[in-house]
């Protein structure tokens, strides 16, 4: 079976976005997410595909994209296509299952992360103390499904957020 994976950055109040963006620049966060993910499939909705081709200019490189999106008529575009870019569309989470042998990495946003944290073997977040407005939410973590593993209080001296990396894993159900 096949290890899904929610990867995500998680202020004050479970913020994780406003206006489909980050609401804090973390360069530590970017630089974990990446290393993270590099090499595997990641999912996400189509406004955060959307929102990353628009900084980017392309998608998320050497990755392969996995968008989830109900509009059975929406393709993805970007400006110049590379060889590297893998971009599949899919319509429903159950078709995850069948991506891939390796981990699988969903990246938001906040609906595709309440749809697929009942499938999720492991959360990894970043949880960033910081208190921002924000129109998007992660789902409520409960004590009783996940264990917590947190790592040290950290310190960005180029945003000068505190942050720490924490590892979530299912509780096995007797």
């Amino acid at each position: 079976m096949v290890q899904l994976v929610l990867l995500a950055a998680v202020g004050h109040r479970r913020v994780i976005g406003i206006r489909n963006a980050l609401p804090w620049h973390l360069p530590e966060d970017l630089k974990h997410f990446k290393t993270m993910t590099t090499g595997h499939v990641v999912v996400m909705g189509r406004k955060t595909f959307e929102s990353i081709v628009e900084r980017l200019g392309r998608p998320l490189p050497d990755r392969h994209s996995v968008v989830i999106t109900r509009n059975r008529h929406w393709k993805p575009t970007w400006p110049k296509v590379s060889q590297s870019d893998q971009v599949s569309v899919v319509h429903d989470i159950d078709q995850l299952q069948k991506l891939s042998e390796e981990p699988i990495f969903v990246i938001g946003g906040a609906e595709i992360y309440a749809l697929t944290l009942p499938m999720a073997d492991r959360l990894e977040i970043t949880e960033v103390e910081v208190d921002v407005e924000g129109d998007a939410f992660f789902p409520e973590i409960s004590q009783e499904v996940w264990v917590r593993k947190a790592g040290p209080d950290l310190h960005s001296e180029s945003s000068n957020l505190r942050y720490r990396f924490v590892q979530y894993l299912r509780r096995i159900s007797e």
